[in-house]
């Protein structure tokens, strides 16, 4: 079996923070029974329990040389097009447009160290992606330097100041000297 290089899961935090919700939300429809304005609480916590349990409970995300593994799908570096960072940085939350031209949403519930080493993976990896709309080089920083011209040849004299030096080198190379003696 080829072992990943990198494998992110998501934070035990998210699962500490949907039980909390969950009571919460339990806690809430106790009051809600003699209180009925108090739904509306239940409601909203009862929400965000169900979000947040379905960050905590996402698949892992396997980095391997040759592709990447989210859950059971795996999909080629070369087969991704283009990486998009929405903002969110912690859970992180990528676009990756596939060479099908097909979008896939990689959500990944960490703390911010897994998720920007996440997301330098997905950076570095995908050498034929455009990277939030810039190409992979060029990110990175290793686009071809331009090619150096060679240099231009300014005239320093004037045309009869140049015939005037062509006819005394002339004149040196045939008399071995410039002077009249």
């Amino acid at each position: 079996m080829v072992r990943p290089v990198a494998r992110y899961t998501a934070s035990r935090r998210y699962v500490l923070l949907a039980f909390v919700t969950l009571i919460a939300a339990l806690l809430s429809t106790s009051i809600a029974l003699r209180w009925p304005q108090a739904w509306v609480a239940v409601a909203m916590f009862t929400l965000t329990a169900i979000g947040i349990s379905l960050l905590a409970f996402r698949p892992a995300i396997e980095i391997h040389e040759t592709h990447l593994a989210v859950g059971r799908r795996l999909i080629p570096w070369k087969e991704i097009r283009r990486i998009d960072h929405t903002g969110w940085s912690a859970p992180l939350a990528v676009y990756l447009t596939l060479a099908d031209q097909s979008r896939m949403l990689v959500l990944h519930a960490g703390n911010i160290d897994s998720c920007s080493g996440l997301l330098r993976h997905l950076r570095r990896y995908a050498r034929e992606a455009l990277l939030d709309g810039i190409p992979y080089k060029q990110f990175w920083g290793e686009a071809p330097e331009a090619k150096q011209l060679p240099p231009g040849r300014y005239p320093l004299l004037r045309p009869e100041d140049e015939n005037e030096v062509e006819r005394l080198f002339q004149r040196l190379k045939s008399v071995g000297r410039l002077d009249e003696k």
